[in-house]
């Protein structure tokens, strides 16, 4: 399990988590995955999760792919969670860096997350910093990006049954610039 940087409590009583740890650790009801469009999870955060749940979850996501399309950043996959200590993997697509509307799209790509979260029913969700690594998107704007958008969400849809969201950052500088963006917003007492 990660170790809890920060906690803040947010519309509705929701709790947002920054974490330090590994986000496949997690014993939340879902983690949230970084994906490409065909579920293809070969590297970064999605190489990481089907080496510690299994293979059973890029079956699923090839599965998922073949019945609905490509995901995308507003239509995120739903899959089983494999030997990994939650209940489900939420695939998502968030933007390379240089695509273009990086930042509306990771917006996007959070709000579809956590609208999907909210639909299952599940009162936790982990996510990483969402295309920061190997999508290229730069950390500072990225970290800025998807806490807005996880506020955004929250105020504009109350009672849901997410009581923690939990943002898990595995390497120290990515870490620093989430701390950053939080101190900015709730400065430490």
């Amino acid at each position: 399990m990660s170790r809890v940087i920060r906690t803040e409590t947010l519309a509705g009583g929701c709790q947002l988590l920054l974490a330090h740890g590994d986000l496949t650790e997690e014993a939340v009801d879902a983690i949230l995955n970084a994906a490409n469009p065909e579920l293809q999870h070969g590297g970064g955060v999605a190489g990481a999760i089907v080496r510690r749940g299994g293979h059973v979850i890029q079956e699923e996501s090839d599965g998922w792919v073949r019945a609905h399309g490509p995901a995308s950043p507003t239509h995120p996959a739903l899959t089983g969670a494999g030997k990994l200590p939650c209940r489900a993997v939420s695939h998502v697509v968030g933007p390379l860096w240089g695509e273009g509307d990086e930042d509306h799209k990771l917006a996007e790509a959070v709000a579809s997350s956590l609208a999907l979260a909210a639909a299952e029913g599940f009162h936790s969700l982990a996510m990483p910093a969402i295309s920061t690594g190997i999508f290229g998107f730069p950390k500072a704007r990225g970290a800025h990006v998807i806490v807005q958008a996880v506020l955004d969400f929250l105020g504009g849809a109350p009672a849901l049954s997410l009581a923690e969201i939990r943002i898990t950052v595995i390497d120290e500088p990515t870490l620093g610039v989430f701390r950053s963006d939080f101190d900015r917003r709730w400065p430490p007492a």
